[in-house]
Formats: structure tokens, sequence, C-alpha cells
């Protein structure tokens, strides 16, 4: 027996489907929705609607925009000969985030992953290919994520490059600041030691 009426209860069920929110997040969030004036519920519904209608993918690099390039391949001051390889949108942003990389991107939107029948057809790695292939590219930056299905995306990305672009490279990864090594797992032990440098 639900103790919500039934557009209250539907709200809620909603908010709940997103993902991160359990039931007292969505039924927190829906109640702030109500109480709030009925512009607010319009402007947010337009908001929802404009987001789904206009964004798109750039035809380039897959990064989501409002136009047919987005504004990081369409910037003339990044480097088009370095593209760093990402899973996904949210990556992208992470990356701008550290002010340090100027070259483009190529989204994948997700990563090889037998269990879950994603292969590498399902995913962006075939545009990925023939952007590099076309020429004047000097780096490819590998930066799938540190997991089983990144680890293997990355190393079928790098085996389809090799004909066409010398480096590829592989964000280096290991322990994170801060972090004590008796919590960090071997992986990361590893991998920080295949990553040190010299101080």
């Amino acid at each position: 027996m639900s103790y919500f009426v039934a557009p209250l209860a539907s709200l809620i069920e909603e908010f709940n489907k997103l993902p991160g929110i359990g039931k007292k997040t969505a039924q927190r969030l829906a109640f702030y929705v109500i109480s709030r004036d009925k512009g607010y519920a319009e402007d947010f519904a337009k908001a929802l609607m404009d987001a789904k209608e206009k964004i798109k993918y750039c035809t380039q690099c897959f990064h989501i925009t409002d136009k047919e390039r987005c504004d990081i391949c369409g910037n003339p001051n990044r480097d088009p000969s370095v593209i760093c390889v990402v899973e996904s949108p949210k990556d992208v942003l992470a990356m701008e985030n550290t002010k340090e990389y100027h070259g483009v991107y190529h989204v994948l939107h997700g990563a090889i992953s037998p269990l879950n029948e994603i292969g590498p057809d399902d995913i962006r790695i075939k545009e990925l290919i023939e952007r590099v292939a076309k020429g004047g590219i000097k780096e490819v930056i590998l930066a799938t994520n540190a997991n089983v299905e990144g680890e293997t995306t990355a190393l079928y990305i790098a085996k389809m490059l090799k004909p066409f672009c010398e480096k590829i490279t592989r964000l280096a990864n290991g322990l994170p600041v801060g972090a004590d090594i008796e919590y960090a797992d071997e992986v990361t032990l590893v991998r920080a030691l295949e990553g040190r440098y010299g101080i």
C-alpha cells in the first residue's frame, strides 16, 4: 500500500530510476519539486526536454554537443594530432578539469565487455580507426578505465591502431595521492611500480 497519492508516487518512482538515487533521495527530490511553484516545474520539464531533443554527438569525436562539431573539435587552439580516447562524455569533462590536456578526444560510449554482450562493433572503435587511418595523428592516448573492460578495450584498440600510428600510450595509474600503501590492492601496486619515475 502506497502512502503517496498517485502523481507523487509516480514522480518518486521516476527519480528513483536515476543512477545513484535511492528511495529516500527520490522522495526528497519529489517533495522539493512539488513544493516549488508551477514555473519551476515548467522550467525543469523544459530543461529535460531541451536536453533530450537538442543534445547530439559531435560528428568527429562523438562528445556531446548541440552543433555538428563540439567546441573542442572546433577550437583552433587544440592540437588535432593528439587524440585522447575515453569511454564516456563524463571522462572528457574530467580530463578538461585538469586544464593540462590540449589535444582532442574520441568518445567510445562504452567499453568491450563480453559478459554484457558488448563487442568492438557496439562502441565507436571503427570510427576511431577510420579517423586515425586518415593520417596526421602523432599520438593516441588510451584513457579507458582501469578495470577489466577498460584494459580489454585499450589492448584491442592499440592492436588495431598499430598500423596507422607509431605512438600509442596509456594513462599511467597507480596509488592515488594521499593513499596508504597498505590499503592498495595488488593490481594498483603493480601499476604504481610500472609507472614509477625519477625524482
